[in-house]
Order: C-alpha cells, then sequence, then structure tokens
C-alpha cells in the first residue's frame, strides 16, 4: 500500500466505502462505472491512464469477506469482478503475468470449468487465464502425459476420468474441475461486494 494512501486512511479514518464504481472484466481491464453504467448494467469505461492503473494495481486487496477493493486514500472503492480477483495474460518472457503486472513464477494449482476458463493460484491469488490466451496454454495440457488433443480435452471436460494437467515452468500442476458457477463459493471470494 502507498505511504499516501496510509496517511489519508490514519488522517480521516471514517470514509464511507464505495460500491459499484470499479469493476475488472475478465480480460484484465479496469473499469469506471459512473450511475448511467450501474443503472444500464454496463461495463463501464477503461481505465487508460498509466499512472491512476499503476495507483489501483498497488493498493488492490481483500478484506475478511473476501471482497476485493482499491483503497483509494481513505476510501475502500469495492471493486466488481467479471472472473477472479485477477486475471493471467500470457507473456514471451515471463510465462503468465497478472494484469497487475506481477509475474508468475508457479502455479499452485489449477482448474477448468466446462466452458473451457483455465483458474490458477499463484502465490494464493487467484487468476482466470485471459481468453484470448487460453489457447496458447493449450500445448502446455497433458492428458494422462500425452499431448492433449482437442478431442481428449472435451472428453475430460465431459467428466471423462483421464487426468489432465498443465505444464508450466518445468512442473506439472494437475487441473481440476469447477463448475463456473460455483468458482466464487469454492475459491473463497465475492464477486459483487455489497454493504
Amino acid at each position: 500500500m502507498d505511504d499516501i494512501v496510509k496517511k489519508a486512511m490514519a488522517k480521516w479514518p471514517d470514509v464511507p466505502h464505495c460500491y459499484g464504481w470499479l469493476a475488472l472484466d475478465a480480460r484484465g481491464v479496469w473499469r469506471m462505472r459512473d450511475e448511467r453504467a450501474q443503472h444500464l448494467n454496463l461495463p463501464g469505461d477503461k481505465v487508460v491512464q498509466t499512472a491512476l492503473l499503476g495507483f489501483i494495481n498497488r493498493n488492490y486487496m481483500a478484506d475478511e469477506r473476501g471482497c476485493w477493493y482499491f483503497q483509494n486514500g481513505p476510501q475502500r472503492v469495492f471493486v466488481n469482478l467479471e472472473a477472479t480477483p485477477y486475471i493471467a495474460r500470457t507473456d514471451p518472457a515471463h510465462g503468465l503475468v497478472l494484469h497487475t503486472g506481477e509475474a508468475v513464477d508457479a502455479i499452485e494449482r489449477a482448474w477448468m470449468t466446462e466452458r473451457g476458463e483455465l483458474i490458477v493460484s499463484c502465490a494464493g491469488k487467484i487468476a482466470q487465464v485471459d481468453d484470448r490466451d487460453v489457447a496458447q496454454l493449450m500445448a502446455a495440457l497433458e492428458i494422462d502425459g500425452n499431448s492433449a488433443s482437442d478431442e481428449a480435452l472435451m472428453g475430460w471436460l465431459e467428466g471423462g476420468a483421464s487426468r489432465l494437467t498443465l505444464r508450466y515452468k518445468e512442473q506439472a500442476v494437475p487441473v481440476e474441475r469447477i463448475a463456473r458457477e460455483q468458482v466464487a463459493a469454492q475459491l473463497q471470494f465475492v464477486r459483487m461486494p455489497a454493504p
């Protein structure tokens, strides 16, 4: 957390929390949601200003309920999550990188939904892989020790008994099935925080 944020919190400890105004989409884009966007259930405007993106990323954390927020000075701005608290993208130099810019050194656990959404846990952070990048990771998937063909992967998604693993930086991580509607509850985060 930035020092300026800590000082603001000490100076104004009772600022009300903010809900609905900031979202993280499934491609790792921060979105500002004004009253119109909230009322019409629109995604909101992309945050593109580099300094603001850095500030949000450095001051992004979760509370004890599993609700993610951006500490904006003395105010907690709770984040609506389209997918997971972090989004991972492929990177030629680092393998995977979180939307906050942090490189993924190792994957602790991995899951795949019935829709083929790939979710990883890295350093305790839950990240869905950007859908545009999942195809790049398909070559790293193995079923029963062999490269996963499209047919074999479809069989696994449909409940086949094969063992699916993801090879990442010399490690083979078992991929578990997870129902899309159970992701937040099972992985212990809140998609739409409320007071």
